[in-house]
């Protein structure tokens, strides 16, 4: 494949010298969230070239295969259908989607009605996808809901369980087991401990306090689940895109049925603009056009993103497992190596405090290292208004500084400048505004895999560690290396 050449290099200074229309051409607004890659490298034959490369590659088609239920993941053999559970997508499968969805409210309904009994805490066990989106979206928008008090646990690590069980009362605590198979081993431990604790608190009936989300409900029923609160979801919705189902069960309960909607409709939002928009104005592609002219012209192997709101604290912990769990591959779908770069390394942290941390690499470093600005234009929070103005001063100080640098006679006090920066405005951190940026985010990772030739709905490097895990459990180190039969042999002597 032949990737877009640029005909003469310029600097970020010198793309906004020659081009007085540089902002207008490379900022605009979706599902009101405004983005800004005026920062970038990017020009006009650029993000050209990368249209014809996106139409070269199927990206038109794939798009369309992935909205319309056909087989996208063709490792597995099934369709991506995350988008039906906001609406946008085969009509079989919307249908299906709601009926889950109501399905879920009624739960929803009988549990604030007392069917369930004294309910005060939700303990959600899961682990990947199964934690991550619930636990962004209620550290985000759960602040000041007021209505559960909710706890996600998936670090097998006994200290995580014991850290989150001991502010809650087990006998008005709500168990939500969150496991797409219903066999993760992680997840499975960790419930059968918080079964153990509710059991040894005197709970009646702990089973009858328990909430399932998966897509195997018979392995939900055989391990002791009622039947009534069992929540599917289907087989065809992958775990790290999962938050849009009955995976956002707890995002419901915390938030109430109107937010989990506004989140709904957001998300779907950002599908139709991406699904409609055309190529060159079309916010996950430039950002995904972005992003491969950094890895792929100028060799970058990380990619940085930094949210100036501390509500979004937990936004790149998410986008690390959906960006690099479904695109750090190295072989097509054919079976056959791909010979680029594919995923870049995805960090970040929080501003200001990451100002403090890193950004020292980022000015003056040698790597060169594109970074992601994701900010708020209204506050979260009532103290005085110079808090949010110094937060948003920082954020567009931080992109103003990496572009421009300073010079110095005295080299250690010498910015380099032409550091490139992306800036994501959010109008507001609302249901409806985090549902269309993580739906973003997925369509982006969705486009560069497309541009890369791979699939970004599998995961099968996820399972070796795991395999071996269950290996040293049920046949101990005969056959390890030397290494790891002596670290064993330390830590269970």
């Amino acid at each position: 494949m032949t990737w877009p050449v640029e005909p003469e290099r310029q600097t970020l200074s010198q793309l906004f010298a020659s081009d007085p229309q540089r902002v207008d051409r490379l900022t605009l607004e979706a599902a009101g969230i405004y983005f800004d890659w005026s920062k970038t490298h990017l020009t006009g034959d650029l993000v050209n070239q990368f249209v014809q490369l996106a139409e070269a590659r199927g990206l038109p088609a794939a798009r369309d295969a992935l909205f319309g239920g056909k087989t996208v993941n063709t490792s597995e053999g099934r369709a991506a259908e995350h988008t039906a559970e906001r609406g946008e997508g085969a009509p079989e499968s919307v249908a299906r989607a709601r009926a889950l969805h109501n399905r879920m409210r009624a739960l929803i309904d009988a549990i604030e009605a007392g069917a369930l009994g004294d309910v005060r805490h939700v303990l959600h066990i899961g682990i990947g996808g199964s934690a991550l989106g619930p636990d962004l979206l209620i550290d985000a928008l759960g602040r000041d809901a007021g209505r559960y008090d909710v706890a996600v646990v998936s670090n097998v690590d006994g200290t995580a369980l014991e850290e989150a069980t001991r502010r809650f009362d087990p006998n008005a605590t709500l168990l939500v087991i969150a496991s797409k198979t219903f066999t993760t081993s992680e997840t499975m431990l960790n419930a059968a401990s918080a079964l153990a604790w509710m059991a040894e608190a005197g709970v009646e009936d702990p089973y009858g306090r328990v909430v399932a989300l998966t897509a195997s409900p018979d392995k939900a029923m055989e391990w002791g689940v009622d039947e009534t609160r069992i929540l599917p979801f289907a087989e065809s919705v992958g775990g790290r895109y999962s938050l849009w189902s009955s995976i956002g069960f707890p995002v419901a309960l915390a938030l109430g049925w109107d937010a989990f909607e506004s989140l709904l409709e957001g998300a779907a939002e950002m599908d139709r603009h991406f699904r409609f928009a055309e190529t060159a104005r079309n916010a996950p592609l430039l950002a995904a056009f972005a992003d491969l002219y950094y890895t792929q012209l100028r060799g970058c192997e990380t990619r940085a993103v930094f949210a100036y709101d501390e509500r979004l604290r937990l936004l790149p912990s998410y986008l690390q497992q959906l960006e690099m769990e479904s695109n750090g591959k190295r072989v097509a779908p054919s079976g056959e190596a791909i010979a680029w770069p594919t995923a870049p390394i995805t960090w970040g942290g929080v501003g200001t405090d990451a100002q403090h941390a890193v950004f020292q690499l980022l000015h003056q470093g040698t790597r060169l290292v594109p970074v992601e600005f994701v900010a708020a234009v209204e506050a979260g929070d009532h103290q005085d208004e110079a808090h949010h103005q110094a937060l948003l001063t920082n954020c567009f100080a931080q992109g103003a500084a990496l572009m421009a640098g300073k010079a110095s006679d005295d080299p250690q006090r010498a910015y380099p400048g032409d550091r490139p920066s992306s800036t994501i405005l959010l109008d507001s951190v609302d249901p409806a505004s985090l549902g269309a940026l993580i739906a973003f985010y997925e369509h982006r990772t969705f486009a560069n895999a497309v541009l890369l030739g791979i699939n970004p709905f599998d995961q099968f490097g996820v399972e070796l560690g795991k395999q071996i895990a269950k290996s040293i459990e049920q046949e101990g180190t005969e056959g390890f290396d030397p290494s790891t039969r002596a670290l064993i042999a330390r830590a269970f002597a």
